[in-house]
C-alpha cells in the first residue's frame, strides 16, 4: 500500500486556492481535483477568515478564471511551435499538447505549464 505524504500549503497558496472557488461555474470539487487535495480541506480553509476571499475580491475581479483545456494524443513535435498569428502549441511530458490562441500572459502560461508537468 502506498504511503501518503502530507502536503504543506503556504498561506498564500491557501488564499489562492480559496479564491479560485469563487469563479462562476467552478465547484470546490473541481478546484480540489486540480490541486489533488480533499475538498473538505478547502471547505475548512474557506471557513477560516484568514483564507476566505473578501467580498468584492472574487476570481472575476482578480482576473482569475478557468480556461478550457483539451488533452489529445498525437505524435510528439517540437516543444513549442507557432501555428499562426496569436497561436502557440506546446508539447508537454507524457505526449500531451497545449494549444493557445489569442493573447496570453507569459508568466501565467509558465505557471500553468509547471502545474501541469508536476
Amino acid at each position: 500500500m502506498a504511503r501518503r505524504t502530507r502536503r504543506l500549503w503556504t498561506d498564500e497558496e491557501k488564499r489562492s486556492i480559496c479564491l479560485q472557488t469563487t469563479a462562476p461555474g467552478v465547484s470546490v470539487a473541481q478546484v480540489a481535483l486540480r490541486y489533488t487535495v480533499n475538498a473538505n480541506l478547502i471547505f475548512k480553509w474557506l471557513r477560516d477568515p484568514k483564507y476566505r476571499p473578501k467580498p468584492g475580491t472574487g476570481s472575476e475581479e482578480a482576473g482569475l478564471r478557468f480556461l478550457p483545456v483539451e488533452i489529445i494524443a498525437e505524435a510528439a513535435k517540437p516543444l513549442a511551435a507557432p501555428l499562426a498569428d496569436n497561436h502557440i502549441e506546446i508539447d508537454l511530458a507524457g505526449g500531451h499538447r497545449m494549444r493557445i490562441s489569442g493573447s496570453y500572459n507569459p508568466e501565467a502560461l509558465a505557471r500553468l505549464i509547471r502545474g501541469l508537468t508536476v
